[in-house]
């Protein structure tokens, strides 16, 4: 509960700034500017998902070397992190600055949705290799066993990106402008925050220049274990675009901002489910680094039996109040109509999307690249993908909504056989 609850309410954070920005768009500047944040949000995630995936790799090195008492090896992957993650946010910016017009057409930013989405990524994109960095130092910090500071981390952006929202939205009157500049200011304050934490002592990691000089094992280990996260968002982002693509397809600018209103509910009703896979992660992979094989099953099925029990929680939720959700976003008709029946439909199989959650980040704790990268990609990648491919030629945007329960069930079942020869193993080693 120590890593957990300060995870989960630094994750609620992020998903409460996200829906309050969703209202103050949907209601101030209109639908299609919900569907235009939807497209560029992908987007910018990818970009800085290079931090994440940098962050998580380097995490699990660091939460396993303290774990064998090896300081040093910690000091020499924070400092090889921060080389990287400045080499790549430089490449990704320098491609999004030059492709932006064809990569938000990619993205599904068509029709009336296009200029808003133009005028919302041009602001963001100078500010993400602050949002890569954050999300760096995030998880560098949470593998210290700092949970709270690590919370500080994501509360820091979403407090100051709803009163920014406030003041350049309401008060202003900039619309798309104000939205772009609330969320921009946003990612550098979370950035300097982190750096503060860094420089001020309290990290039980040291810096040393040396450090900065690139030592392949490092990063070699880095990118196979954090290469799942980068899978991650690239199959992310690739949905992204078939989705927004086949949304516009079977339902135009309506079917997108639907999409785009129920990705907020969802982040923000499996926050808990998100803070205890967070929170899972520094637990395993010190306990596996230790050869604590027995606290490191007790961890796994404690965060499992939990988030199954949030999981019935989010789902009688849902299919009680589906209309009352779109309503905060919105107060067109057809909007919530579509709306509150698409999200009834998507979270049909939400009891059982915490274990494959859980299973993917087991084995990325414990340093084991390949089924962590595999499971990872298992959801989105080889399930749902195909499906949002393949169902809207019979069930039209019917087929969108579909493709997400089928996809979790097949998920859940492919994480399980996965996990069953690891149990026994480690049953074995206790």
């Amino acid at each position: 509960m120590k890593q957990s609850v300060p995870a989960a309410i630094g994750i609620l954070s992020i998903a409460i700034y996200q829906i309050i920005d969703t209202i103050f768009v949907g209601n101030y500047i209109g639908s299609n500017a919900i569907a235009a944040i939807t497209v560029v949000l992908p987007i910018t995630f990818l970009i800085s998902s290079v931090g994440m995936g940098l962050g998580v790799g380097g995490a699990s090195i660091i939460a396993r070397a303290l774990g064998a008492d090896n300081p040093k090896k910690a000091d020499q992957t924070f400092g090889n992190l921060i080389s990287l993650v400045a080499i790549f946010s430089l490449i990704t910016l320098t491609l999004g600055f030059f492709f932006a017009e064809p990569v938000i057409q990619l993205f599904g930013g068509k029709g009336a949705i296009f200029p808003l989405a133009y005028e919302y990524y041009m602001i963001l994109l100078p500010t993400l290799p602050f949002l890569a960095w954050a999300m760096m130092s995030n998880n560098i910090i949470r593998s210290e066993g700092q949970a709270q500071v690590a919370m500080f981390t994501l509360i820091i952006p979403g407090l100051m990106n709803i009163v920014l929202d406030a003041v350049f939205i309401m008060g202003l009157g900039w619309g798309m402008k104000g939205a772009a500049l609330a969320t921009a200011i946003s990612y550098m304050c979370s950035a300097a925050f982190t750096f503060w934490f860094f420089v001020s002592g309290r990290s039980s990691i040291s810096f040393y220049k040396e450090n900065l000089k690139i030592k392949w094992s490092i990063v070699k280990e880095t990118l196979a274990i954090g290469g799942t996260t980068l899978a991650r968002q690239g199959i992310g982002s690739l949905l992204a675009i078939i989705l927004n693509n086949t949304l516009f397809t079977y339902g135009q600018e309506l079917g997108v901002a639907v999409y785009g209103i129920i990705s907020r509910v969802m982040m923000f009703v499996f926050f808990p489910i998100f803070g205890l896979v967070q929170g899972s992660l520094p637990i395993i992979g010190f306990n596996y680094g230790a050869l604590q094989y027995d606290r490191v099953k007790k961890t796994v099925v404690t965060a499992m039996v939990t988030c199954t029990a949030i999981s019935m929680v989010v789902f009688l939720l849902i299919f009680t109040f589906s209309d009352r959700f779109i309503r905060i976003f919105s107060k067109d008709p057809q909007l919530i109509s579509e709306g509150g029946r698409a999200l009834k439909l998507v979270f049909i199989a939400a009891p059982i999307i915490g274990i494959q959650a859980l299973g993917a980040a087991y084995f990325q704790a414990i340093g084991k690249a390949l089924p962590a990268l595999l499971l990872t990609l298992s959801r989105q990648g080889f399930y749902l993908i195909p499906l949002v491919l393949i169902l809207p030629f019979y069930l039209q945007i019917d087929g969108v909504w579909y493709a997400f329960p089928i996809a979790d069930v097949l998920s859940m079942l492919t994480t399980l056989a996965f996990l069953y020869p690891q149990w026994k193993a480690l049953s074995r080693d206790s």
